[in-house]
């Protein structure tokens, strides 16, 4: 790229943050700003129900910001990478969360640009794109969790159909979903060869939805059962038995939006001001803290760092440039840190429980900190993320 033509490109980004911030400071809610995410589906759907979430949702919804970075055919805004990083931290200047989120738009949503036939994208992408359709993932199994391609789920032919029996487990949300990826076994002969990938209607009979209760309080994880479930063949995503392929694209964008998730969104320096407080030469009172808070900072701007290098990647197509297992290991480490120390930070104010007289925001950094535990389990255990990073990265063998 020439001087001139790097000139270009800057403007015409400072030129798209005005914008971007401009509309921002006409329409988003002042009220909504500060919302993290809500693992509690009551809680969620509470909030998601209130006057000003709607009007937000309809807002990004009708900008076409709701998946940002999707084509305009399919319901997205056409932005490009470096856009979507502008209006991300546009975003977070004001407090803002996008409203239109869910495990669709994360993970299968570019899974389904990548390998869906025309008619799925066109049928599929819009809704998810406009936040009307709630997505959950089924891969984990009872005895298949972090050995996924150990699955059982079985799956025959019945010609006209698929019909699915089996057990899946921590399925995240899928008390409130309306559809389900899932994996599925149609080949006893082979273990990753033997696996296809399922888009289910959770609509459809034979399926038992039983919530589990989290040690935050939270219900969103849950068992499903499938009896005599029968799928349409036009819902199977990629080729028949070569399902495995398609879940290790879409587990590589669920790494990557857990890494992303894993940004700074809890700013711990204010909770630190306020709760510990100043010394006589205006430095935070507690030394041992002021350096470890340092250290952290200065490990969560690096991941911030990195995190935009992979953007810039991917934008340039260099989609594997750096190993996403390792960013998914790193942004749970620093995420962990984070509410670790938040809770040292509040000190006996982090050992109430709901309903107690805590202040809300106490109770919040409490809640995300008990599930901060999962944080190196969920989306692949840290151990399987560092087997792949050795295999496919470091080309250690097996």
């Amino acid at each position: 790229m020439t001087t001139q033509e790097s000139s270009n490109v800057t403007s015409s980004l400072d030129s798209f943050r005005s914008d971007v911030r401009r509309w921002l400071r006409e329409n988003f809610p002042a009220c909504l700003a500060g919302l993290d995410a809500l693992y509690d589906p009551k809680e969620a759907t509470a909030l998601h129900n209130s006057a000003e979430y709607r009007r937000w949702t309809n807002l990004i919804r009708d900008k076409g910001w709701g998946a940002p970075g999707w084509p305009v055919a399919y319901g997205g805004g056409g932005l490009d990478a470096e856009q979507v990083e502008v209006l991300d931290q546009e975003l977070a200047q004001v407090g803002g969360v996008n409203p239109i989120a869910g495990l669709g738009k994360m993970m299968l949503g570019p899974t389904l640009l990548e390998f869906g036939t025309e008619e799925q994208k066109r049928r599929h992408l819009p809704p998810m794109a406009r936040g009307e359709v709630r997505w959950c993932q089924g891969f984990s199994e009872p005895g298949s969790g972090s050995d996924l391609a150990s699955l059982q789920t079985r799956c025959e032919d019945r010609g006209e159909h698929w019909l699915v029996n089996g057990q899946k487990i921590w399925t995240s949300f899928a008390s409130v979903s309306d559809w389900c990826f899932c994996l599925v076994r149609t080949d006893t002969s082979s273990k990753q060869g033997g696996i296809t990938f399922l888009l289910i209607d959770m609509r459809t009979p034979g399926i038992e939805v039983r919530p589990i209760e989290l040690i935050n309080g939270a219900t969103h994880f849950c068992e499903v059962f499938l009896n005599d479930v029968q799928v349409p063949k036009a819902e199977t995503l990629g080729p028949v038995n070569d399902g495995w392929t398609v879940a290790k694209r879409l587990m590589q964008h669920e790494r990557n939006g857990l890494s992303e998730n894993r940004r700074a969104k809890l700013d711990i320096l204010p909770l630190a001001l306020e709760y510990v407080g100043l010394d006589d030469q205006g430095r935070l009172a507690d030394p041992d803290l002021r350096l470890r808070l340092v250290d952290h900072m200065v490990t969560s701007t690096a991941f911030e760092a990195t995190m935009r290098r992979q953007a810039d990647a991917r934008e340039r197509g260099l989609r594997d440039a750096i190993a996403v297992s390792a960013l998914k290991n790193v942004g749970a480490l620093v995420a962990q840190e984070r509410y670790d120390l938040a809770v040292e930070i509040l000190g006996n104010h982090s050992l109430g429980w709901v309903a107690q007289g805590d202040a809300i925001q106490e109770e919040h950094i409490v809640r995300d900190w008990l599930f901060s535990r999962a944080f190196s389990i969920y989306g692949g255990a840290h151990e399987i993320q560092n087997n792949i990073t050795a295999k496919h990265v470091l080309q250690l063998p097996s």
